[in-house]
């Protein structure tokens, strides 16, 4: 098989976790973000799309320096004007950018968006996660109220099980706000100058730029010191323990099962009171069921300030994993709109045929048939053996003889029965019999 080889002699290849969608794998992410911007839309969100690229310090200050995605993950340039960009890692931060840029605060409250697209993120490759992923994700700004959070997990419950997911596990915490955080904050470091030995080497580096992240760790050794660390339900001041009880009574009344975990913290800086992840039993290769995360999110209310905003501004959101969503066996696909499965194939037998051959497959289009074709290949039997695979209802023949007559040969592939009919009567023809 030939290689495209660079001028040191090296194969030239996709980046790695990076990968070609092809054909029927990019209809595959297609189905999704149609069907999730349905289900939005019918909640009241409305689309928004921000560049791929952002200021690194958009990410820098917002997401937060200690974080892996900043310290370790961003894929970063600087321009020939000495702008400082990245490929955008998550989408919250230039949503929250586009919000204020644009003086969305002077609009009614609060406001409701969806995105969807590709991200980037130098990570180690592995089920379902690639250097460039794609996420939906749902964003709600503008509001304190409880209800924003029990809306954004209620519709990323309803949006994955459209996508044929069922018995999902949803876990939620709260962490506070900086009104009750720092005591919590500052216990939590106690704990682990304590236990040091038992750290890993991350960890270590956590405890002095990202405490929480600590409860974050899949290390065998600092999960099991965790199970003692302090809980920051615990700390909840009076407000942010009202807001997480008005949170769990939505979900009770959505019927909504769901774990409190007090270990859960999500790895951004900017999260604050409600955070959630959403899990599905999955079988990995050895045959075991495996939870595996489908989405994530949480309450923002700081970000703004952290970016320079002189006032809150409240939000929620939410970003599903679409790479490992749809990688996993229990997706059931959604085909996109566009692609409708053809009725019939169009076959044509000489050069004149060929040379009416965009006519036919015209008039089919504008009456919205579809139509599949090789116009590249000249013989009957290669073509009626394609049809045949495809397993279309019907083929249309156009030979030297029709060509001229302006006439096509409709043949039912089941009866082999056939017409002969005008071209210009074909599409008021297919119709009667579909």
């Amino acid at each position: 098989m030939p290689n495209i080889k660079s001028s040191k002699g090296e194969e030239l290849r996709a980046p790695k976790g990076m990968r070609d969608l092809i054909a029927e794998e990019v209809f595959l992410f297609q189905g999704f973000f149609e069907k999730a911007a349905e289900l939005a839309l019918y909640y009241g969100f409305k689309p928004i799309d921000t560049p791929i690229m952002e200021k690194e310090e958009l990410f820098a200050r917002g997401v937060g320096e200690g974080t892996d995605i900043v310290s370790k993950e961003m894929y970063s340039l600087k321009t020939k004007g000495g702008d400082h960009l990245v490929l955008r890692p998550e989408g919250t931060a230039g949503v929250m950018r586009a919000y204020v840029e644009h003086g969305m605060f002077a609009l009614p409250q609060p406001l409701m968006f969806y995105y969807s697209g590709p991200f980037f993120r130098h990570e180690n490759p592995q089920r379902g996660r690639y250097r460039q992923l794609h996420q939906f994700g749902l964003e709600i700004l503008g509001t304190k109220k409880s209800i924003a959070d029990a809306t954004v997990i209620n519709l990323t419950k309803i949006i994955l099980e459209e996508a044929g997911f069922t018995n999902l596990i949803f876990k939620i915490n709260s962490i506070g706000d900086s009104e009750c955080r720092g005591t919590f904050r500052r216990d939590l470091v106690n704990y682990y100058k304590k236990n040091l030995k038992g750290l890993c080497s991350d960890c270590k580096e956590r405890l002095k730029t990202n405490p929480l992240r600590l409860l974050d760790c899949k290390n065998p050794n600092c999960v099991e010191l965790k199970k003692d660390a302090p809980d920051s339900i615990g700390y909840l001041c009076g407000p942010c323990k009202a807001h997480f009880k008005e949170v769990l009574e939505y979900l009770d009344a959505l019927g909504i099962d769901y774990e409190v975990d007090n270990t859960l913290v999500r790895g951004l800086d900017y999260y604050t009171r409600t955070v959630f992840e959403v899990f599905a039993e999955s079988k990995s290769d050895d045959g075991t069921m495996t939870p595996l995360a489908l989405a994530g999110g949480g309450r923002y209310d700081n970000l703004a300030k952290a970016l320079g905003v002189k006032k809150d501004i409240p939000a929620v959101g939410v970003s599903l994993g679409v790479d490992r969503i749809i990688d996993l066996p229990e997706y059931v696909r959604h085909t996109p709109r566009i692609v409708k499965k053809p009725k019939v194939f169009f076959i044509q037998l000489s050069f004149d045929a060929k040379l009416k051959s965009f006519e036919v497959i015209e008039a089919l289009r504008h009456a919205k048939i579809p139509v599949q074709h090789s116009l590249s290949k000249d013989s009957l039997s290669a073509q009626l053996s394609l049809a045949e695979k495809i397993g279309v209802p019907y083929t249309i023949i156009l030979g030297q003889k029709e060509a001229l007559d302006g006439t096509v040969i409709v043949r039912n592939m089941d009866t082999r029965s056939q017409d002969t009919i005008k071209i210009a009567k074909l599409a008021e023809y297919l119709k009667k019999i579909k």
